[in-house]
């Protein structure tokens, strides 16, 4: 099994992110503008278009407010098995850390997914500075 772990600072307040991560149907508005075109959350499962076209079904696993952590679970897809987390926490200067962990099969998945992990947390960290600095 592939992990695939990435790390990132954002320039606004954990629970300003959090705020945002945890609005499990907005990703293409408030999260990650561009790099997500669109989000259609249906109970606990969200379908998720990429600017690249590529979309897929996931099962939204986890909401906890006390870990700011989100957990989410691809049901459609190329990969046999796609599990992930996206955790707030806090950082200096009133910034925050993401992390962002993804767990998948087959191996070979691992190159593609991580693309598109480097290319959303850059999308995040975007969308939410922008975002933060709009509302203060």
């Amino acid at each position: 099994m592939a992990t695939i772990y990435k790390e990132f600072l954002v320039s606004a307040t954990p629970q300003f992110v959090w705020e945002a991560i945890k609005d499990v149907g907005s990703v293409h508005t408030r999260l990650a503008q561009g790099f997500v075109t669109n989000t259609v959350l249906t109970g606990d499962i969200r379908t998720v278009t990429f600017a690249n076209g590529f979309v897929v079904k996931e099962r939204i696993i986890t909401v906890s407010d006390q870990d700011r952590r989100l957990a989410y679970g691809a049901i459609e897809g190329r990969a046999s098995h796609h599990n992930a987390y996206l955790q707030v926490l806090p950082a200096p200067k009133g910034q925050s850390r993401v992390l962002w962990v993804t767990d998948l099969l087959p191996d070979e998945m691992r190159v593609p997914i991580e693309q598109m992990v480097e290319l959303g947390s850059a999308a995040m960290t975007q969308t939410l500075e922008r975002s933060f600095v709009a509302c203060k």
